[in-house]
């Protein structure tokens, strides 16, 4: 196992919340990991496409990206996900991960 250099190793219990939702033009099912890790920021999971990334309020303010990490081609569906994101997400105060 030399041929790698291990950044780290960590176990924790999560908490994790699935849920289903549909808007008036697209069925939506996320898988959110809320986690210590990765500055607090949930891992969010698209169960439909296995897309993913961390997110965290601020985040949501820019729509582009939301698009980009789902791959959203449609404005108002990007709108639609960050609306249930801004309820679904934890406000968290930034905490230094890495010391």
């Amino acid at each position: 196992m030399d041929l790698f250099e291990k950044l780290y190793d960590e176990e924790e219990k999560s908490k994790v919340r699935f849920v289903g939702f549909t808007t008036e033009s697209t069925r939506y099912d996320f898988g959110i990991v809320y986690t210590s890790l990765f500055f607090g920021k949930p891992l969010v999971i698209c169960m439909q496409t296995g897309r993913s990334t961390l997110l965290d309020p601020k985040d949501l303010e820019d729509i582009e990206y939301i698009q980009s990490a789902f791959r959203i081609q449609d404005e108002q569906q990007a709108i639609d996900l960050i609306e249930f994101f801004k309820t679904a997400l934890p406000i968290l105060p930034f905490e230094p991960q890495y010391e």
